[in-house]
Protein backbone atom coordinates (compact mmCIF):
# COMPACT_ATOMS: atom_id res chain seq x y z
CA UNK A 1 0.00 0.00 0.00
CA UNK A 2 1.21 3.29 -0.42
CA UNK A 3 0.04 6.39 1.84
CA UNK A 4 -1.99 9.47 0.32
CA UNK A 5 -2.49 12.78 1.79
CA UNK A 6 -5.11 15.17 -0.33
CA UNK A 7 -5.19 19.10 -0.03
CA UNK A 8 -6.58 22.03 -1.56
CA UNK A 9 -10.31 21.99 -0.36
CA UNK A 10 -12.08 24.24 0.91
CA UNK A 11 -15.45 26.52 0.68
CA UNK A 12 -15.88 27.86 -2.53
CA UNK A 13 -18.99 30.13 -4.69
CA UNK A 14 -20.78 27.87 -7.35
CA UNK A 15 -19.20 28.42 -10.80
CA UNK A 16 -16.12 28.67 -8.90
CA UNK A 17 -12.67 26.83 -9.05
CA UNK A 18 -10.67 24.31 -6.85
CA UNK A 19 -7.75 22.50 -7.37
CA UNK A 20 -7.57 19.26 -4.98
CA UNK A 21 -3.54 17.15 -4.73
CA UNK A 22 -2.76 14.26 -3.70
CA UNK A 23 0.83 13.45 -2.75
CA UNK A 24 1.62 9.53 -2.77
CA UNK A 25 4.60 8.35 -0.57
CA UNK A 26 7.03 5.85 -2.17
CA UNK A 27 9.56 5.38 -5.31
CA UNK A 28 6.97 3.95 -7.61
CA UNK A 29 4.03 6.23 -7.83
CA UNK A 30 3.92 5.19 -11.89
CA UNK A 31 2.71 2.20 -11.53
CA UNK A 32 -0.23 2.86 -9.77
CA UNK A 33 -4.22 3.71 -10.68
CA UNK A 34 -4.66 6.91 -9.15
CA UNK A 35 -8.54 7.75 -8.75
CA UNK A 36 -11.03 10.10 -7.49
CA UNK A 37 -13.80 9.62 -5.52
CA UNK A 38 -16.49 11.84 -3.47
CA UNK A 39 -19.25 11.41 -0.47
CA UNK A 40 -21.44 13.77 0.24
CA UNK A 41 -23.40 13.48 3.91
CA UNK A 42 -25.63 10.42 3.74
CA UNK A 43 -25.01 9.20 0.54
CA UNK A 44 -22.42 6.49 -0.96
CA UNK A 45 -18.98 7.18 -1.78
CA UNK A 46 -19.04 7.73 -5.86
CA UNK A 47 -16.30 7.62 -8.40
CA UNK A 48 -15.44 11.27 -9.72
CA UNK A 49 -12.27 10.38 -12.23
CA UNK A 50 -9.38 8.12 -12.23
CA UNK A 51 -5.72 8.23 -14.28
CA UNK A 52 -4.66 4.92 -15.25
CA UNK A 53 -1.00 4.38 -15.18
CA UNK A 54 -0.77 5.17 -18.76
CA UNK A 55 -2.03 8.49 -18.31
CA UNK A 56 -5.29 7.51 -19.81
CA UNK A 57 -8.56 9.63 -17.99
CA UNK A 58 -12.13 8.65 -17.51
CA UNK A 59 -15.05 10.69 -15.51
CA UNK A 60 -17.72 10.38 -14.16
CA UNK A 61 -20.81 11.87 -16.16
CA UNK A 62 -21.80 14.39 -13.50
CA UNK A 63 -18.35 15.80 -13.43
CA UNK A 64 -17.46 15.13 -17.26
CA UNK A 65 -16.18 18.72 -18.89
CA UNK A 66 -15.75 20.67 -15.26
CA UNK A 67 -13.43 18.76 -13.99
CA UNK A 68 -9.86 17.27 -14.85
CA UNK A 69 -7.39 15.13 -13.31
CA UNK A 70 -3.73 15.07 -13.90
CA UNK A 71 -0.54 13.57 -12.60
CA UNK A 72 2.90 14.54 -12.25
CA UNK A 73 5.32 11.40 -11.76
CA UNK A 74 8.41 12.99 -10.94
CA UNK A 75 6.23 15.06 -7.99
CA UNK A 76 4.23 11.55 -6.57
CA UNK A 77 1.05 13.43 -7.03
CA UNK A 78 -2.30 13.39 -8.70
CA UNK A 79 -4.50 16.55 -9.09
CA UNK A 80 -8.28 17.15 -9.70
CA UNK A 81 -9.01 20.36 -10.94
CA UNK A 82 -12.66 21.49 -10.76
CA UNK A 83 -14.11 24.34 -12.42
CA UNK A 84 -17.90 25.22 -12.76
CA UNK A 85 -18.60 24.24 -9.59
CA UNK A 86 -22.11 23.54 -8.32
CA UNK A 87 -23.72 22.68 -4.88
CA UNK A 88 -24.32 19.14 -6.09
CA UNK A 89 -20.42 19.05 -5.41
CA UNK A 90 -20.17 19.62 -1.99
CA UNK A 91 -18.64 16.32 -0.79
CA UNK A 92 -14.95 14.96 1.37
CA UNK A 93 -13.28 14.42 -1.92
CA UNK A 94 -10.78 11.09 -1.19
CA UNK A 95 -8.15 9.86 -3.10
CA UNK A 96 -7.06 6.50 -3.85
CA UNK A 97 -4.75 4.57 -5.27
CA UNK A 98 -4.20 0.57 -6.74
CA UNK A 99 -0.34 -0.53 -8.56
CA UNK A 100 -2.43 -2.38 -11.52
CA UNK A 101 -2.78 -1.79 -15.47
CA UNK A 102 -6.77 -0.84 -15.43
CA UNK A 103 -8.94 1.24 -13.34
CA UNK A 104 -12.46 0.73 -11.67
CA UNK A 105 -15.31 3.40 -10.61
CA UNK A 106 -16.26 0.67 -7.69
CA UNK A 107 -14.22 2.11 -4.48
CA UNK A 108 -12.97 -1.63 -3.24
CA UNK A 109 -10.92 -2.09 -6.28
CA UNK A 110 -8.59 0.75 -4.58
CA UNK A 111 -6.70 -0.55 -1.67
CA UNK A 112 -4.98 2.73 -0.67
CA UNK A 113 -6.89 5.91 0.39
CA UNK A 114 -6.40 9.28 1.84
CA UNK A 115 -7.88 10.93 4.65
CA UNK A 116 -10.33 13.17 2.54
CA UNK A 117 -10.58 17.11 2.02
CA UNK A 118 -13.67 18.76 2.65
CA UNK A 119 -14.89 20.99 -0.61
CA UNK A 120 -18.34 22.96 0.29
CA UNK A 121 -19.66 25.01 -2.88
CA UNK A 122 -22.03 27.70 -1.60
CA UNK A 123 -25.19 28.90 -4.03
Amino acid sequence: QVQLVESGGGLVQAGGSLRLSCVASGRTFSIYAMAWFRQAPGKEREFAAVITRSGTTYYADSVKGRFTISRDNAKNTVYLQMNSLKSEDTAVYYCAARPITGWSSIPSFYDSWGQGTQVTVSS
